[in-house]
């Protein structure tokens, strides 16, 4: 242990305002609004308010994936919500989203509109939405099939905060570096690495033969860990160990559906790489950031 000094939890914790390093300004012990903000809406159906992190690039790969499909419906706009500035927290958000993370997902094609949250759930509603798409219908193999896929998609949401929270705030975002929760994280990301190596030596996707929302879920964290893309993490979890992992994560990156649906709503790498708004598939030809939706 190399902890500059060890650490005694009070009796009763309390918010300090001055903690927390680089999300200070936006991390809080509260919920709901902090502002007034509406969000804005564009001329398609499906309204998409996000961020190209891992969990908004799971639903911008899945719409793009509906779209190359021929689902018309699947039209969307994609709102940016930049949420170093707290835009996570303006009333406008926090009604289609009462935790205020990305990515929200708002439905007007019907009479009443549906609001959608958790990324997950956001891929499940899609596949419900257009016939199944991505997701094993309940009668092949006896349900085992969708039974897999599933299972794996939850896999992914119940890992998120080891990668993400655990990992990702000890090892690059936190004021401080300590040895015992970066250990932990790291020997607990090793493990999920590990997890799914032994799966994708098995199969050639994590739910079986088939692509799936699945695939669509892990692939933006753990493919990105396995490339070296995440945290600048790569050699210091030996992601080289994981060749089955690399196989598959490279695989999904030459999908055309995927390659768009990473560039939505990113705002950083290399200026070809991000598409900060997304209106119309044409956008994708013109890549003009910040542009605004036709009334």
């Amino acid at each position: 242990m190399t902890d500059a000094a060890a650490y005694t939890p009070p009796k009763v914790w309390t918010w300090n305002r001055a903690s927390g390093g680089r999300f200070a300004s936006i991390n809080r012990p509260v919920a709901g609004a902090t502002h007034e903000q509406a969000l804005p809406v564009g001329r398609h159906p499906l309204q998409l308010y996000s961020l190209g992190t891992p969990n908004g690039v799971k639903v911008t790969v899945m719409l793009e994936e509906l779209l190359a499909l021929g689902h018309e419906g699947a039209e969307y706009d994609a709102w940016l919500i930049r949420i170093n500035e707290g835009q996570q927290f303006g009333s406008g958000f926090v009604a289609v989203n009462p935790n205020s993370k990305i990515p929200a997902l708002l439905d007007r094609s019907g009479p009443q509109a549906v609001r959608v949250f958790e990324s997950g759930a956001i891929l499940m509603y899609l596949s419900e939405k257009f016939g199944g798409a991505f997701l094993p219908h309940p009668s092949v193999n006896g349900g085992a099939a969708r039974a897999e896929a599933l299972s794996w998609l939850f896999w992914q949401m119940g890992s998120a905060p080891f990668l993400g929270g655990g990992f990702g705030h000890f090892y690059a975002y936190a004021p401080t570096k300590q040895e015992y929760p970066i250990d932990r994280y790291a020997m607990e990301v090793k493990r999920q690495l590990d997890v799914l190596d032994r799966r994708l030596a098995e199969q050639p996707y994590v739910a079986g033969d088939s692509y799936t929302i699945a695939d669509m879920a892990i692939w933006p964290w753990y493919g990105a860990l396995a490339k070296g893309q995440l945290y600048g993490a790569g050699e210091f979890l030996s992601v080289h160990e994981y060749g089955h992992v690399i196989r598959w994560a490279d695989e999904i990156a030459r999908r055309p559906a995927v390659q768009r649906g990473r560039k939505v709503n990113r705002t950083f790498g290399e200026p070809a790489s991000q598409l900060h708004e997304r209106h119309d598939a044409s956008d994708f030809d013109t890549q003009t950031q910040d542009k605004v939706a036709a009334p």
